[in-house]
């Protein structure tokens, strides 16, 4: 299997409804909750992606563009954007989706940053073997 590959099988996709109990006083989703929705996607990306253990070691620039609504429907992708040797990085973007309406507008994109680990939380190769281009 060659890179290009890997990172296509290892795209994620998560949906989600937000609920007022996800809310601000504002009745948008709150940014933290946002965060950790995209960090978990990221993870879930970046172990399906190399299979090790992964951490987050870092998260890059975070925009926030568009308020998410209580009553939306959120779709989360995650993709591998650059391999290192033992770090990989995750572009995540937050979609809205309206519930009864075919409106759908991106709310939020970032950039998450793996460290693959083994067993004694010693970084690692993020692939064993060599990938083709």
């Amino acid at each position: 299997m060659n890179l290009q590959q890997r990172i296509t099988e290892s795209e994620t996709r998560i949906f989600k409804a937000v609920f007022p109990n996800t809310t601000n006083h504002y009745d948008t989703l709150f940014g933290g909750t946002a965060m950790q929705l995209m960090d978990e996607v990221a993870f879930i990306t970046a172990t399906r992606f190399c299979r090790k253990r992964v951490v987050t070691v870092s998260s890059d620039r975070i925009d926030f563009t568009q308020p998410i609504p209580a009553g939306t429907i959120v779709e989360l992708i995650g993709q591998v954007s650059s391999v290192g040797n033992t770090s990989l990085k995750v572009q995540v973007e937050i979609y809205i989706e309206e519930m009864y309406s075919d409106v759908r507008l991106k709310a939020v994109h970032g950039s998450f940053t793996f460290v693959a680990i083994d067993e004694h939380k010693q970084p690692v190769r993020v692939l064993a073997e060599e990938i083709q281009l």
